[in-house]
């Protein structure tokens, strides 16, 4: 039995609600309309929904040009504990995920999980050893031969290039397969009008920051990309810390009105997931992948010394490495 049809199997419903992590990226939201329109072909009707906002400009686009519907969370009024809801990308529990109202029955994701995590679910499909829960997605089209539609497969094929920078981090042979196999139906003129849509002057001023803040020792970079810098933004600041030479682990974070969240990277020689979770154990959380994770520590805003904090987080990730 193919892992799509355990996913049928365990939807008791006609219609599911489908939920992304928080200021979703662009694996999320393929991720969610993939899964979407699949269900569809199953008589399944489905709302995709998340939390904050969709930060970058490329990814307001990929939704714009693919006609993908999305409802924040706080426009669901009418949701129950009745409802299914499909968790994609994401995993509950996670500083990344809010918990809604309804029921969290199936997860599919390709990041790491907790242990024993998943036996909430009454189904769960995660392998964090892929690059994309895009190829995830794409891969219960190809098993079950269903034909992929060209707005589904571009979408796809973007959400695998943005999480595995264009092939070249995390990714293994089932990604660069089912690219392939996704290239050669996908809208290659949305694809090439997403690649040139990605920066912003205000994102220049975020980079800005960054730079003008980066410490590095030993091969670890900290920067600050000031305050309030979006989840996404923070991301790939982080990623382009890693193109200098001197930088094999970097560290990148943004003080926001609830706390400070962070983002890092790794060129593999360190485990960026298990060393953010270790650096942060006590006064938040974090994770991720081998080569890439996230953390967030809650602060209330004027009841820390910031300086001193940031201090203390740049020690814990030196201790912990």
């Amino acid at each position: 039995m193919s892992k799509f049809c355990n996913i049928i199997e365990n939807i008791t419903s006609e219609h599911v609600y489908i939920q992304t992590h928080n200021f979703p990226d662009a694996d999320a939201i393929a991720s969610a309309f993939g899964l979407s329109v699949l269900l569809e072909k199953y008589g399944i009707n489905s709302s995709i929904c998340y939390r904050g906002q969709i930060e970058r400009y490329s990814t307001n686009e990929l939704v714009n040009s693919l006609g993908i519907k999305m409802i924040n969370i706080e426009e669901l009024k009418d949701i129950n504990r009745n409802d299914e809801v499909i968790l994609v990308d994401s995993q509950k529990g996670n500083s990344n995920i809010i918990t809604t109202k309804g029921d969290e029955i199936i997860c599919i994701d390709h990041h790491p999980t907790f242990e024993n995590s998943l036996d909430s679910y009454r189904y769960a499909d995660v392998r964090p050893e892929l690059g994309a829960c895009s190829t995830i997605i794409a891969e219960y089209y190809m098993d079950n031969n269903i034909p992929i539609d060209k707005r589904v497969a571009t979408a796809l094929i973007y959400g695998i290039c943005t999480d595995t920078m264009g092939l070249t981090r995390g990714v293994t042979d089932k990604d660069v397969d089912t690219y392939s196999y996704l290239f050669k139906i996908a809208d290659k003129q949305i694809l090439k009008a997403l690649e040139h849509c990605s920066i912003s002057i205000d994102d220049l001023k975020a980079y800005a920051n960054a730079i003008n803040s980066i410490k590095v020792c030993d091969n670890v970079s900290f920067a600050n990309t000031g305050s309030n810098c979006p989840e996404a933004l923070i991301a790939s600041i982080s990623d382009f810390m890693l193109d200098l030479i001197e930088v094999d682990f970097s560290v990148v974070y943004s003080l926001k009105k609830e706390g400070i969240k962070i983002s890092v990277r790794s060129m593999g020689k360190y485990n960026a997931g298990r060393i953010t979770n270790k650096a942060l154990s006590g006064i938040g959380c974090g994770g991720g992948h081998e080569v890439m994770a996230g953390g967030f520590v809650p602060l209330k805003e004027g009841e820390w010394d910031i300086d001193a904090v940031i201090g203390d987080i740049q020690e814990r990730f030196l201790r912990a490495m």
